[in-house]
């Protein structure tokens, strides 16, 4: 049922669809942050689904799943229980009851997450949670991850992939990093992770990270945050009749 509420909608029946707004974009890009702000400003439900894939990760390696082993992550990726909170000022997300909004961000999730996410089965799983989501949200949804307007939701109201120089994206990284008082040769790891996974995001077989055609490209590597959120608010605002509140 919720693939069909999701599937292709007739431009008659379009007014009446849920509002789904789909932000796409590699790693560093500002996606999460963007989108929350968005949300909010809307009065709409909020959606991080790489927040998902992290906790499914999480979960593999707390459990002792070889995650280099694509058979045995899609034999055990239907046992977590994953639920993800879709407040926009607090979203939230919890495996088996456990708040990971923390451990999820660590360096060994992170490492390992784009091989995890690219098991198919994995996919099935959260594609399944986060239409969902987007079911159950009473406004709409503003979801953000690699695949939302090309795959999730092909058929959302507004469709924007986020990106910026690999340069811009790296700075941005390290200074949240440093705020965060991670030391330096950590930093400079993660970055040349964040090329890793966008060569791992954009080259795997399934679902891989690309611009929807239909999707409006901002590139935020010369804009500040709040010129960002302006753009994209006023977009979904124009595209999807919606208001600030």
């Amino acid at each position: 049922m919720l693939r069909e509420r999701f599937g292709p909608v007739d431009t008659a029946d379009r007014a009446h669809a849920p509002v789904v707004v789909a932000i796409d974009g590699p790693s560093g890009s500002g996606k999460s942050t963007v989108s929350r702000a968005v949300a909010a400003r809307l009065g709409l439900s909020f959606l991080d689904t790489g927040a998902m894939y992290r906790a499914m990760t999480w979960w593999m390696l707390a459990n002792d799943v070889d995650v280099d082993d694509p058979e045995a992550v899609a034999v055990a990726c239907g046992k977590p229980v994953i639920v993800s909170g879709t407040d926009a000022v607090g979203p939230t997300i919890t495996v088996d009851g456990k708040d990971v909004s923390g451990p999820i961000r660590g360096p060994e999730v992170t490492a390992q997450v784009s091989a995890v996410a690219a098991v198919p089965a994995v996919r099935a799983r959260l594609v399944e949670l986060q239409r969902g989501c987007a079911g159950v949200a009473e406004r709409g949804i503003v979801a953000e991850g690699r695949d939302m307007g090309t795959v999730v939701f092909p058929d959302a109201t507004v469709k924007v992939f986020l990106t910026a120089s690999e340069e811009a994206r790296a700075e941005r990284r390290a200074t949240e990093l440093r705020a965060k008082g991670v030391d330096e040769a950590t930093i400079t790891a993660m970055a040349a992770d964040l090329t890793r996974r966008d060569a791992a995001d954009s080259s795997r077989k399934t679902a891989p990270l690309s611009q929807a055609v239909d999707a409006v490209l901002v590139d935020t590597s010369r804009l500040t945050l709040e010129q960002v959120i302006d753009r994209i608010t006023a977009l979904v605002e124009e595209q999807a009749g919606l208001s600030s509140v």
